[in-house]
């Protein structure tokens, strides 16, 4: 059987339905740009997680923050809330708010603010971009540090000059990209164990993380490029527990810094409180502070942070794209959080367990 082939029909783009433009990154940081006050947040924020994570600084990192932003106001009202009671736990807690925009999707769900802004499916990413740097601005105009994961490679060039600590989660943690792209970042990075259990895979990812890098990537015009690094020694790994159960005991920790040791990697681990670790019930984050905090007052080697997933209502509720307007104040979209005054109740314990150690 002979195919003739014929040279008018498109080999790409076939399954490809529409492609908008993007506003660049440089355009947006000129239209909401870094402020004097800002910079300093961010500045102190960053050199206060580095001290937390080399020992230098005796206090612990919380990242605590709702699972993702669906509503910049709640976000605003939460990040008030929080920064005025981190302000009198200083002393003992270096507190980050966890800001996140994008949401890793195991099969299919809303992907985050900046995705889809209007919870809606109309996918305004130019508005989500704005919006996102938008909030950063102004919850760092609190003082309060923030925290984002980073899923897709692109973003970043839009927002992480004002992100003191990042993360990558348990879905990307073996990804060659996201590894290039940490080596990349100016701020340090928190990386998950695999959604299997993996630690190794957190640690591997770490150590690529330090190295120096070559990749493609867009400058700051969104123009194709070629980015070479210098790599990041502020990488760390994040203990979150898997499907199999929860990761936090002092058995794990300890083979987690001796895995790091073995690597030739500064020993240094971060416990999320959330996803495995607490079977996803929100509510048992609270347990886990609660050993954790004992285990800190006691001198545990290695516990250099907690994560919390935490917003102002606890619960999750379900969203119906294009009815925002009936969701509940205050309360998650997509993973279950503790509500604000246990959140308050679980960061004073942190620091009473700093205090005592």
């Amino acid at each position: 059987m002979t195919i003739t082939f014929d040279p008018t029909l498109a080999l790409d783009n076939q399954r490809t339905t529409s492609i908008s433009p993007l506003i660049p990154p440089a355009l947006l940081r000129e239209e909401l740009p870094v402020g004097e006050a800002v910079a300093q947040t961010v500045h102190k924020g960053r050199t206060g997680t580095v001290g937390v994570l080399d020992g230098t600084d005796d206090r612990l990192l919380v990242v605590v923050g709702p699972c993702s932003v669906h509503d910049t106001a709640a976000a605003m009202d939460y990040a008030q809330r929080l920064a005025a009671h981190a302000e009198g736990l200083g002393e003992q807690l270096h507190v980050v708010m966890r800001v996140y925009f994008e949401k890793p999707r195991t099969t299919l769900g809303w992907k985050g603010l900046i995705n889809d802004p209007g919870l809606d499916g109309s996918f305004a990413v130019n508005r989500g971009l704005r919006m996102a740097r938008r909030l950063l601005l102004d919850v760092s105009s609190l003082g309060l540090p923030v925290g984002c994961e980073f899923l897709d490679p692109i973003t970043p060039q839009f927002i992480a000059d004002i992100v003191t600590w990042g993360s990558i989660g348990a879905r990307t943690a073996a990804s060659q990209v996201h590894r290039q792209l940490c080596s990349a970042l100016s701020m340090p990075v928190g990386i998950k164990n695999s959604t299997e259990g993996d630690v190794q895979v957190a640690v591997d990812a770490t150590r690529a993380a330090a190295a120096s890098h070559v990749f493609a990537g867009i400058n700051s015009d969104g123009v194709a490029a070629l980015l070479t690094t210098a790599g990041n020694p502020d990488c760390h790994v994040i203990l979150r527990g898997s499907a199999a159960g929860p990761n936090y005991d002092a058995g794990t920790v300890s083979d987690t810094l001796g895995r790091l040791r073995k690597a030739g990697l500064p020993e240094r681990v971060l416990i999320d409180a959330s996803h495995g670790n607490s079977g996803k019930d929100h509510v048992r984050q609270a347990e886990v502070v609660g050993e954790l905090a004992g285990r800190i007052e006691r001198g545990e080697r290695g516990l250099t942070g907690v994560m919390l997933e935490s917003f102002l209502a606890g619960g999750r509720q379900d969203l119906t794209l294009g009815r925002a307007d009936e969701l509940t104040y205050g309360q998650s979209i997509t993973d279950a959080c503790l509500d604000w005054s246990t959140t308050a109740r679980l960061l004073d314990r942190l620091a009473e367990a700093v205090r005592a150690r």
